[in-house]
């Protein structure tokens, strides 16, 4: 009897072990869409090193490319990157992943210049693409979706929103990165919140219209999530955060949120029954969301003075990493709204990604930090100089590999 319960403890133990091992692998999933698999920033795998030395983290190839703005996702075998080339076309990229080799490239025409005011950070394509395992989806800078074939590169469908809905064209470019849930498409283009069949381009619903702002469709990257038993759609507007029925598209709750010229960038992060954001020149929020009368409300939880700008937090143990407008990472508590610490200026802008309680930060000067997610205090790890060039483009993270996108070309980076 005793041997019976100590082989069906085991089994239990066994299972137990199994279904963590399995989950921390569902963690581990490619990058294959903006802020990886879950938009959330967060990865699985085998733990990271303490270091990023060269003799720990070490280059295994780097490619040049036309400059880009936005991230690489990553299949086992490919990294695909954009490009805009020449001031005048925007280029797809296939490389294999062990050696960066060129396996195919397409190109289509859609150059355009931003304003004068942010024109010195240049007019490349600004999207993260999304790919499914067989196709790639590519948000284009003149508010185009196009999907390609992802072993040769052959274009499938696109859908040109500014002629299809008689949108304006968004004076910044396509900047939402389009997310994938199944079937679906969704993204913020045509001045709007869209879903479109991932299979032929089909627009499904179009809500979230906006077409009184001068610089049309919105920045931040929608996210999909369940908030009070209710799957839904995050989408933070250039004026407005909102939770949107991904069946049907009717808007579930929606909540004003200050901006300086439409500028909410970041991607809002779910939070329990509630939802952070922060705005440019302005503070951070959680709204919580509940059910009164059948129907979903928001309300302000907290405020806090940290103001955002467009890089997006990790969180980790209920508290979010961000990195502030003035150049400073900080602490917030989620639960409470408190700001646990502040640090010194690093670079303008600064892509972060985290596994438990460590955070890979990259910002815009190159310069590649590893952080340990402490919420009593501020804690670099460790920092080396990655790129000579800028390196606004998210970084990616996938396996034992950091994906880096230069402004004019792509690196790999394992640990060994």
């Amino acid at each position: 009897m005793r041997m019976y319960l100590l082989c069906v403890s085991l089994v239990a133990l066994n299972v137990l072990f199994s279904q963590s091992f399995l989950g921390a692998e569902d963690r581990s999933l490619d990058w294959n869409q903006w802020r990886g698999p879950h938009r959330d920033g967060v990865v699985g795998g085998l733990p990271w090193p303490n270091s990023l030395g060269e003799g720990v983290l070490k280059r295994i190839w780097r490619v040049e490319l036309p400059p880009s703005y936005s991230g690489p996702v990553v299949s086992d075998s490919t990294v695909f990157v954009t490009g805009t080339e020449n001031k005048t076309s925007e280029v797809v990229c296939a490389l294999d992943r062990k050696s960066g080799e060129e396996l195919w490239r397409a190109s289509w025409p859609g150059a355009m210049t931003v304003p004068f005011f942010a024109a010195s950070n240049g007019s490349w394509i600004r999207a993260t693409p999304a790919f499914d395992g067989q196709s790639l989806f590519v948000a284009g800078m003149c508010d185009v979706l196009v999907s390609l074939n992802a072993q040769t590169g052959e274009e499938q469908w696109r859908v040109d929103f500014v002629n299809q809905l008689h949108a304006p064209l968004p004076d910044f470019g396509c900047a939402s990165s389009p997310l994938l849930d199944g079937d679906w498409l969704y993204v913020q283009a045509g001045a709007s919140f869209l879903k479109l069949d991932k299979n032929t381009g089909r627009i499904v619903w179009r809500v979230l219209e906006d077409r009184g702002g001068m610089l049309g469709s919105a920045f931040s990257s929608p996210v999909m999530t369940t908030i009070v038993g209710k799957r839904q759609l995050l989408v933070q507007t250039r004026e407005k955060l909102a939770g949107v029925d991904p069946e049907i598209g009717s808007v579930l709750w929606e909540q004003d949120v200050p901006s300086f010229r439409g500028m909410n960038i970041l991607t809002p992060i779910p939070f329990g029954n509630g939802v952070f954001t922060s705005t440019y020149r302005n503070k951070s929020w959680l709204f919580g969301i509940s059910e009164s009368a059948g129907k979903l409300v928001s309300s302000e939880l907290w405020n806090t003075n940290a103001q955002g700008y467009m890089s997006s937090p990790v969180v980790v143990d209920n508290h979010a990493y961000l990195h502030l407008q003035n150049q400073r990472f900080s602490c917030i508590d989620l639960r409470t709204g408190e700001r646990k610490w502040t640090s010194q200026p690093y670079g303008k802008y600064c892509s972060m990604v985290a596994q438990e309680d460590l955070i890979l930060a990259l910002d815009e000067r190159g310069m590649l930090l590893l952080l340990r997610a402490n919420p009593e205090k501020f804690e670099l790890i460790d920092e080396r100089k990655v790129s000579d060039e800028e390196t606004w483009a998210h970084l990616a993270v996938s396996g034992q590999e950091v994906i880096i996108r230069e402004l004019n070309a792509v690196s790999v980076y394992r640990w060994e």
